[in-house]
């Protein structure tokens, strides 16, 4: 006989279920915000979130693994204003991007040298068309950029709900730091989680910079 999760420790059937549908229903709510920001008001929060963690990768060791904004997320790119990756290498840091794989399981990794490399892949998503280095790859790098739709002051991030990165976050170096752009707003002071969640270090505002997380 299976001890019964609440003996475990982790969360019952039903505490999952709940966890679950608030997720569902905080993402409606953010995706419906982040669409109703001007581009002016993204822009504006991409040269800040550039400025705030391409200061923040000098004092960090190895390689930036970043995410590569699409849509609304945070760090696009836009006229004048390089995206958030982009800034980063043109700062002279190395960045490795993250590339979906074609099966479920953590993200593969290459390097990121700018827009000219990026090709559509999976799900409609541009990648870099470099050389994959494996999942592994992810433990080279001491500042890790993962995308979320908020924070909490925890640490616990909201995503999209494909799960690719909280099985690829286990892979990071045990001293990497884990940060997450936001727009201004998406730091909340609670957000539903559950218990496959891997919590984040810090967020990282365009107003207010870093701002460090405890669990």
């Amino acid at each position: 006989m299976t001890a019964r999760a609440e003996d475990r420790g982790g969360s019952s059937p039903d505490q999952g279920g709940r966890a679950a549908d608030a997720k569902r229903s905080l993402r409606r709510t953010l995706l419906a915000a982040r669409r109703g920001r001007p581009v002016a008001d993204r822009l504006a929060t991409t040269a800040a979130l550039s400025a705030h963690l391409c200061a923040l990768a000098v004092a960090t060791p190895g390689p930036v693994a970043c995410y590569l904004p699409i849509g609304t997320e945070p760090g696009g790119a836009g006229p004048g204003v390089p995206s958030l990756p982009d800034a980063l290498v043109a700062a002279g840091h190395d960045v490795l991007a993250p590339v979906v794989p074609d099966a479920p399981g953590p993200l593969d990794w290459t390097v990121h040298r700018g827009p000219d490399d990026l090709a559509p892949g999976p799900l409609g998503v541009v990648e870099p068309t470099g050389p994959r280095l494996g999942p592994a790859a992810l433990a080279s790098a001491g500042l890790v950029v993962v995308p979320a739709l908020a924070v909490d002051r925890r640490g616990r991030r909201l995503g999209r709900g494909g799960g690719f990165y909280d099985r690829t976050l286990a892979l990071a170096a045990p001293g990497a730091l884990l940060v997450v752009p936001l727009h201004d707003g998406e730091l909340l002071d609670d957000v539903p989680a559950e218990d496959h969640d891997v919590a984040v270090g810090a967020a990282v505002l365009a107003r207010d910079g870093v701002v460090h997380l405890s669990p």
